[in-house]
């Protein structure tokens, strides 16, 4: 990520050796690039270059799957030199600007300007800032109708892009979806257009035929009389973005060298993705509704990867990667035939996403045959009237047996995560939270135990039934915290919580609009940089900052949404209807329970046509209910 020598904003800059940069920051590994796996080509042997640019700091972006996927697929082309590049921490940006100095790879150590595609994983609403800091480093302009063909293009996915137009004034093209397979096409239309030799908008046409891609710049904003964004396309045909979508995750790439860490990453550990999308209808879920439908990797190519990963890098624990791990059809095969490949290494087996009533005595058995990895349950409410409102079908005699469990089988430590400010919340239901961990506190076992309860403010986002609802405030956040850390305290039990000033912000920025860029850009010029970040997380900046911009934060966050106004995201499809996501609030709002379409009837959500895209199970029980829809949809009685 640091150049040794280069010719910068018309300036020569001192050579200074590499030993000399390093011994000034805190973690000097995370700038080498020299990690095992990591994979260095020759810039004139290829044709196009490709930074992956991780808008958080190194050891947060090395734990995302995600860019190892798409670093390991670009690398597999000869023509493609695909290399990484992370936000700076606060030493290196300060070493970086005193000596005007551009950021660089972390392979090669090439500027970013010098790339030819930038692209930038949209994870989490608080790394914005960081965006914006990353190309000022690189001396690229902010906004796209700024850049020209002597910058590269930069574009942008994950699953932020689901709402892209607080960004859309900075990006060339978003990815929406499943990015395996869209991105070598993205590629692959630039590889053609740099032969033709044509112009920036000849390319961004291109990529516009292809589906997942969003154009920001073809589309034309404009405000109604009511105060709402209006998008007017400005090519015709072009009016809506359907996400990508990877229809057979079993036979899509996957990395079997992943990058292996300096230092400790957030997640050191081997990550196997054993199935993407979620069908238990979480109304408050975004990740639940946006990867919709259900693909799992058959159990023989998980053990077929793991096998050779483990081989390649040397870890020592392996996670089972899902939204519901314990969902997966084939898990207790799996698990068998991987304590098998793992318990004579002393490999530890993690399964870091698991429902509650998929906890069984031996899935746990299996569990702790080399060590026993860390337990997160998710009730995500206290009472149950307000889990029936989410859609969460556990009952408290559920989480007590589990917990029971759990404990019994030798566990110490349980995780406890709630959220506060959900729709129809009352006092009641803050004071179930209390009643819920108490009771689990008091479940007596032979051996000491801790709970930690982990609490947040909950945050509406697109594509969900609850996209239309408002979200709390910050002084009520603050008052519904202080009335639980009053109650959860003693031996035993930790309470921790997310500051309501961020999900705030992150509240603000994924129901807003292009009206928000010009928020952006002045919070940067502020400061405002790293804001995921506990300590340098400045709220009396943002504030400023929305003081000075003249931004209603109300009308984005804190409001609620008519069912009938336009959204900022109406031009992006997911895939689920809106009359799926409109029918899901009125049930929240009586309580009523949508069925797990694994196990029970199709909810017509509107994912799957059941010809290319369909749910893709590995159990042949779920495989024959599957075949019922493909046979004649029409005739299912699930459709009727």
């Amino acid at each position: 990520m640091l150049c040794l020598t280069h010719k910068y904003n018309n300036k020569s800059v001192r050579r200074q050796t590499f030993p000399e940069i390093l011994s000034l920051l805190r973690h000097p590994s995370h700038y080498l690039g020299s990690e095992i796996n990591a994979i260095r080509k020759d810039p004139s042997q290829v044709r196009l270059r490709f930074a992956l640019a991780f808008p958080d700091l190194y050891e947060v972006g090395m734990s995302h799957i995600g860019m190892q996927i798409l670093y390991y697929i670009l690398n597999r082309k000869n023509e493609i030199a695909a290399e990484r590049v992370f936000a700076p921490g606060t030493d290196l940006e300060r070493e970086l600007r005193a000596a005007n100095r551009p950021l660089c790879s972390l392979e090669t150590r090439t500027p970013l300007a010098e790339f030819d595609i930038i692209g930038f994983s949209l994870m989490y609403e608080l790394t914005y800032t960081n965006i914006l800091n990353m190309l000022s480093l690189s001396s690229i302009p902010y906004y796209s109708k700024d850049r020209d063909m002597r910058h590269p293009f930069i574009i942008a996915g994950g699953p932020c892009a689901f709402n892209p137009e607080p960004l859309a004034d900075f990006f060339d093209a978003i990815i929406v979806g499943d990015g395996e397979e869209v991105i070598l096409q993205v590629a692959d239309a630039w590889l053609e257009w740099k032969d033709a030799g044509a112009d920036r908008e000849s390319l961004l046409k291109e990529w516009s035929k292809l589906q997942g891609v969003y154009i920001p710049s073809f589309f034309e904003p404009a405000i109604d009389p009511r105060g709402f964004q209006l998008l007017e396309p400005t090519i015709p045909g072009y009016t809506t973005v359907r996400k990508a979508l990877v229809c057979d995750l079993d036979g899509s790439p996957y990395p079997d060298r992943p990058v292996v860490p300096f230092g400790r990453p957030v997640h050191d550990r081997l990550s196997l993705e054993v199935f993407r999308g979620c069908t238990r209808g979480c109304r408050f879920c975004q990740a639940g509704m946006i990867y919709r439908p259900v693909r799992e990797r058959s159990p023989e190519t998980v053990l077929s990867l793991a096998e050779r990963a483990l081989a390649n890098t040397g870890y020592e624990e392996v996670s089972l990667l899902s939204l519901s791990t314990g969902d997966y059809t084939s898990l207790l095969p799996l698990m068998e035939q991987m304590m098998k490949l793992c318990e004579t290494e002393q490999i530890a087996v993690s399964l870091p996403s698991l429902r509650v009533d998929s906890l069984t005595e031996k899935l746990l058995t299996h569990i702790k045959r080399v060590r026993k990895t860390g337990f997160t349950i998710a009730p995500e409410a206290g009472s149950q009237r307000l889990r029936d409102v989410i859609n969460k079908n556990i009952t408290e005699e559920t989480l007590e047996k589990t917990v029971r469990t759990v404990f019994e089988s030798g566990w110490q430590l349980i995780k406890l995560y709630f959220m506060i400010g959900l729709p129809t919340e009352t006092k009641d239901d803050i004071d179930a939270i209390v009643h819920l961990v108490k009771r689990l506190q008091g479940i007596p076992v032979s051996r000491k135990k801790r709970i930690n309860v982990s609490v947040s403010t909950f945050v509406p986002k697109a594509h969900t039934p609850f996209q239309w609802c408002s979200q709390i405030s910050v002084s009520e956040s603050r008052e519904r915290l202080r009335a639980l850390r009053s109650e959860l305290k003693g031996r035993g039990l930790r309470f921790k919580w997310q500051d309501p000033e961020m999900s705030f912000l992150e509240g603000l920025w994924a129901r807003g609009d292009r009206r928000l860029s010009p928020l952006l850009v002045r919070a940067y010029e502020m400061g405002c940089r790293l804001d995921a970040w506990s300590e340098h997380f400045r709220f009396d900046r943002w504030q400023e900052a929305i003081e000075a911009s003249g931004i209603d934060t109300s009308f984005y966050a804190t409001r609620p949404r008519d069912l009938s106004e336009p959204l900022p995201w109406h031009h992006i499809d997911s895939g689920v209807s809106e009359g799926f996501l409109k029918e899901e609030w009125q049930k929240a709002l009586t309580g009523s329970h949508t069925q797990d379409c694994r196990t029970g009837r199709c909810a017509l959500c509107g994912v799957c046509d059941f010809k290319r895209v369909k749910p893709i199970s590995f159990a042949a029980k779920v495989q024959w209910n599957f075949r019922l829809f493909l046979i004649n949809p029409l005739q299912n009685p699930f459709f009727k």
